[in-house]
């Protein structure tokens, strides 16, 4: 469909028609509908789309879109039809109710639930991750100095300080852009478990000294009052501080929490930027409006621009595209056009806001990512200490004193060369305990090639010996043959099991 007020995104690139048509449908394109992402009309004729006019298009069958239909564009739709598009059915209840008494079936994109099966549809996630991206160009554009710092002739710059509220994939997204160039990155999220992601990209994680509860379906939740209180005091300590502040903070069906207020913004320098990405939902940062560029009384600029993925329409249509169709394929298992929907299928029943006309809205809740575990409480009758079953120093002094002591008894009564061989053992023992025990238990695996290797000169050193006139030599070195044969062979077939876990399909 060609959307309307101004996005240039498009839900259908020319590549996923293919993958439409693969699927067993017809596909029709309203005309000019990705012209603003740079996919002409002629690109999909050669796709094989046919293009329509707007009710044509509209009367389809099924109906993929980007921003949720109108009333006009809702009477435009044919009976039994489907709709997938962006319909944020907890915040507009009217318009779950008006497609519902269209008779129609409505399939919310946003609703995508955040387990790994849904990652190749979770549009929310691909458009996040572009939005996160452009609000640190235009935060950049707007900011009009160096992001990292320099030391030239001329003067020595200083790196930019950027806060990032929120450090979900929009807040990363802007975390690691920010970092790439040479900005100063620090980051909030009430979710202490995304430290390790923050660092990793190259920004500093500030934490909120206060317990919160462990997100279940992927998103923040709602934090508690003695959260947002010591939250409150980092920002306005932060915003004394930094250059730009990007906020990125979004609680599914509820009003976008505010974060940073006007006595906040009142104390930023002249010249900084702050990118309030939540305007859409009421924003974070008190001031901004949605659409808008805001520039305050003390010349801090606040942009609440809601069409951050948009401004990289082409990109955007690509991945946006992609999803839905990872989307339609689900909802078209015999891959013979006809889409059908399979409530026992969680992804399916997740994404699904009406059926039949019927409302479906909201889904039953999933559980995508649980607690860690907390360690078990200290029993009051602790049952007795097992014994401490780790060797002593002295023990093991003790142990190594006789070890050497005996290796000094064989070498000295022991007829040559064995006093030679039996060193060369025990050094390699010691080595190859020390080297072995030293690797972590994930690397072992990878170790068997080398006790293969191991191994084959045993064999060999074995297969020389087996014909010595010396019976005693004669068994040893079967018994040597054998072991080592059978080490090399399980070797083999340990690791080939491991391989084929990393083959799929064809390849295995």
């Amino acid at each position: 469909m060609r959307e309307t007020g101004g996005e240039a995104r498009v839900a259908a690139t020319p590549a996923t028609v293919r993958t439409l048509q693969a699927l067993g449908y017809r596909v029709v394109v309203e005309k000019d509908a990705g012209a603003a992402a740079s996919y002409p009309d002629d690109a999909y004729v050669e796709a094989g789309a046919t293009i329509v006019d707007r009710e044509p298009a509209w009367g389809s069958d099924v109906v993929l879109g980007i921003n949720a239909p109108g009333p006009d564009e809702i009477a435009l739709l044919a009976d039994d039809a489907t709709v997938v598009a962006l319909l944020s059915p907890a915040l507009r209840p009217d318009l779950v109710e008006a497609l519902a008494q269209r008779g129609i079936t409505a399939v919310a994109l946003d609703a995508v639930p955040r387990i790994s099966r849904a990652q190749s549809m979770d549009v929310l996630s691909s458009m996040a991750n572009i939005a996160g991206y452009r609000a640190v160009v235009e935060a950049a554009h707007e900011f009009g100095r160096f992001f990292t710092g320099q030391v030239t002739a001329a003067g020595k710059v200083p790196p930019a300080k950027v806060l990032v509220a929120g450090a979900g994939v929009a807040g990363l997204a802007a975390i690691g852009a920010a970092s790439s160039l040479g900005a100063i990155v620090r980051a909030t999220d009430p979710r202490p478990e995304v430290a390790d992601q923050v660092t990793s990209i190259g920004g500093t994680y500030l934490p909120v000294d206060v317990e919160v509860a462990a997100s279940t379906d992927g998103y923040a939740k709602a934090t508690s009052a003695d959260y947002d209180r010591r939250a409150a005091e980092i920002y306005t300590e932060q915003a004394a501080d930094v250059d730009i502040i990007i906020t990125t903070a979004l609680i599914p069906g509820r009003a976008a929490p505010r974060l940073i207020t006007a006595s906040d913004v009142a104390l930023m320098k002249p010249g900084s930027v702050i990118v309030d990405m939540a305007a859409a939902q009421g924003g974070n940062v008190e001031g901004s409006v949605a659409g808008e560029r805001i520039v305050t009384a003390n010349g801090v600029i606040i942009l609440g621009y809601t069409d951050l993925a948009s401004r990289l329409a082409a990109q955007a249509s690509q991945l946006y595209g992609t999803n839905v169709a990872n989307l339609v394929a689900l909802l078209t298992p015999g891959k013979d056009g006809a889409l059908t929907l399979d409530f026992d299928d969680v992804v399916q029943r997740s994404v699904t806001v009406v059926r039949d006309g019927e409302v479906t809205w909201p889904p039953p809740a999933v559980q995508v990512a649980a607690a860690p575990a907390k360690p078990a409480p200290a029993q009051d009758a602790a049952p007795a200490a097992a014994p401490d079953k780790k060797m002593s120093v002295g023990r093991k002094a003790l142990l190594i004193g006789a070890g050497i002591v005996a290796l000094f008894v064989v070498n000295l009564f022991a007829p040559p060369p064995l006093p030679q061989h039996f060193t060369v053992l025990m050094l390699s023992v010691v080595i190859g305990f020390y080297v072995i025990g030293k690797v972590h238990h994930a690397l072992h695996t990878p170790l068997m090639s080398v006790t293969n290797a191991i191994s084959g000169v045993i064999v060999v050193g074995a297969m020389l010996q087996v014909t010595s006139a010396n019976p005693v030599v004669q068994v040893l070195a079967a018994i040597a043959i054998l072991l080592a044969s059978i080490n090399i062979f399980g070797g083999f077939a340990v690791t080939r099991r491991m391989l084929a876990m990393f083959t799929k399909g064809a390849d295995k």
